[in-house]
């Protein structure tokens, strides 16, 4: 079947790189799993094949008949949930998510990326873990850690692990709930048709409030985006407004041993949630 251009949508071919995602997420007999665009269904009969309970939220109306049809005896069984909708107006209660725990595996569109990861770790029922095929170039944006060179690298345990980079409001996000690990590079090979860049599996575990159990979590992200209003600012006079005393905002600084020419990129989460607390 021929890829919808507006949706984004390129179909992943390679067995292996289906068998990593699966295995990245941890996926077992009795998981529900929310698969977010299931395409032609080749990584949902990966998914099946573990014994979970997958719930499939598929945007593209021409490939809704092809799915039922492949998956009708799942479908009919009840272990296939075939859901025909927009995941960005997906409403977890409809389908009891609220009540329950899952884990979300996905091969999203790139153009909604950051979206799809922010809507379902702001929302109420958070999944427990987020297994997504991305862009390479965003899944190492969001396990960058300060004061390293760019790169990823494989490690002497045979797994990857990115050094350096910057943070961004992106990975600060991510990391305020979740733990993300970069999983493995997908070359552009592995899919039809063919995308422009490299993708990466990406990895957000052990996703929870625990962060924001004595500071605001709304007050951690409106200091946060403002930290990052203007990019080539340092993060002093971003931070520095008329309803803040500068000198209060330099002790706070202080007491957080963060460089008074530092930008809000060379800021760990760690430092951030400090400083919240300070400010607030």
């Amino acid at each position: 079947m021929l890829n919808k251009k507006s949706l984004g949508q390129h179909f992943l071919r390679s067995k292996n790189i289906i068998s990593d995602i699966v295995n990245a997420g941890k996926v077992k007999s009795g998981d529900v799993v929310l698969e977010i665009g299931p395409g032609e269904g080749t990584l949902t009969v990966a998914l099946l094949q573990t014994g979970a309970h997958v719930i499939a939220v598929e945007k593209d109306d021409r490939l809704i008949p092809v799915l039922q049809e492949k998956f009708s005896k799942e479908i009919k069984s009840r272990s296939l949930t075939l859901i025909h909708d927009d995941v960005l107006k997906f409403n977890t209660s409809t389908h009891n998510l609220e009540t329950r725990t899952y884990k979300i595996i996905a091969n999203i569109p790139y153009y909604i990326t950051g979206q799809i990861i922010r809507m379902f770790l702001e929302s109420e029922n958070q999944p427990e873990s987020m297994t997504l095929l991305v862009q390479k170039e965003v899944a190492e944006r969001i396990v960058a850690k300060p004061s390293f060179s760019n790169s990823v690298a494989r490690s002497a345990k045979g797994g990857f692990r990115v050094k350096g980079g910057k943070e961004s409001l992106l990975s600060l996000s991510v990391k305020a709930y979740g733990h993300p690990k970069y999983i493995r590079t997908v070359g552009r090979g592995a899919f039809s048709p063919q995308p422009n860049v490299d993708s990466a599996v990406l990895c957000i575990e052990n996703i929870s409030r625990s962060n924001f159990k004595k500071i605001s979590e709304e007050k951690f992200f409106e200091i946060l985006h403002a930290g990052f209003a203007h990019k080539r600012k340092q993060l002093l006079p971003n931070l520095s407004t008329s309803q803040v005393d500068k000198s209060l905002l330099v002790e706070a600084f202080r007491k957080c041993e963060i460089d008074l020419k530092a930008r809000a990129e060379d800021v760990p989460l760690k430092t951030w949630l400090k400083l919240c607390s300070i400010m607030s």
